[in-house]
């Protein structure tokens, strides 16, 4: 079996096989797991099941450093990114696991991680090519969500759970409620026409409804989300822009108008300036470069 390779339904077949090999391990999984967002819990458990078939008939408690290594080299043939999140995730389960003293030994703590390229600057959309992919969108919800992804600097989970009771008229615009990364919530105002084209939008705004519905009558999903700004990106001639390129665009764009980078950094949910004043060092204003006479 490709362990890297597994679908959700496979993953949660072997994990029912596992309960029944050792369920002192599914236990401690599960507490490892618990009151994380559901969204972060799938992910995670279809990394430790990947993880878990490697290494079987092994568990947790006789897993050894090498098993790790081997796992690691298994992962070659993936992005480094997606490297490092899986085996980070196997990393904080053992982490877990010595701290109940479930495992005699953190055996991922010496575990070295490759350290992937920062392709941030990459990934940072001009304000012409986002006006572009707003210009060609004629879809009103389409539209809506993708100026609210960019003007709000949401993540797509954050912005498929909105409700119309998480948005309030404030003056002109208006404010939306977050619900976001470890379970924060945050206020993030929006101007008075982003505010307008939300309040356009169609069908039922009840306090409980989807502000971005489906054509079922619930909430668009995130893989929606990624259809929608794939063929948005599509039409603008764009290649490889995901929803969370909008994020980065936002946070990059303000701050090139002067936008204190504390306001950006609370603006958009992180926890630490430092992740945020990673934008100012993927786009500077000035390089020991223009000071060469080439």
């Amino acid at each position: 079996m490709d362990i890297t390779s597994l679908t959700t339904a496979t993953a949660e077949a072997v994990l029912a096989t596992q309960d029944a090999q050792d369920e002192p391990d599914q236990q401690v999984i599960g507490m490892w797991l618990h009151g994380r967002p559901a969204s972060t819990q799938q992910v995670y458990r279809n990394d430790v099941v990947r993880f878990m078939s490697f290494i079987a008939p092994k568990t947790l408690r006789t897993c050894t450093l090498g098993d790790l290594q081997r796992y690691a080299d298994s992962l070659g043939h993936l992005a480094p990114a997606t490297q490092n999140r899986m085996l980070s995730t196997v990393k904080s389960l053992l982490s877990f696991a010595n701290k109940e003293d479930y495992c005699r030994f953190n055996v991922g703590a010496n575990l070295r991680m490759k350290k992937p390229k920062n392709k941030l600057a990459e990934r940072i959309l001009s304000e012409e090519a986002v006006q572009k992919m707003l210009a060609l969108e004629t879809n009103p919800r389409n539209h809506a969500l993708l100026r609210l992804l960019y003007g709000a600097g949401l993540r797509v989970s954050e912005a498929v759970s909105l409700k119309w009771r998480d948005l309030q008229e404030r003056g002109e615009g208006g404010q939306v409620n977050v619900f976001g990364k470890g379970d924060k919530t945050r206020v993030v105002l929006v101007s008075a026409a982003t505010w307008a084209e939300l309040q356009a939008l169609p069908g039922d705004h009840g306090k409980d409804s989807a502000v971005f519905m489906s054509q079922k009558k619930g909430h668009l999903s995130r893989v929606q989300v990624w259809e929608i700004i794939k063929a948005a990106a599509d039409r603008a001639q764009l290649a490889g822009v995901s929803p969370h390129w909008l994020r980065h665009a936002h946070a990059s764009h303000a701050l090139d108008r002067g936008a204190p980078i504390s306001l950006v950094s609370a603006t958009l949910g992180h926890a630490d300036l430092k992740t945020t004043s990673k934008y100012v060092h993927a786009r500077p204003d000035h390089s020991s470069s223009e000071y060469l006479p080439v």
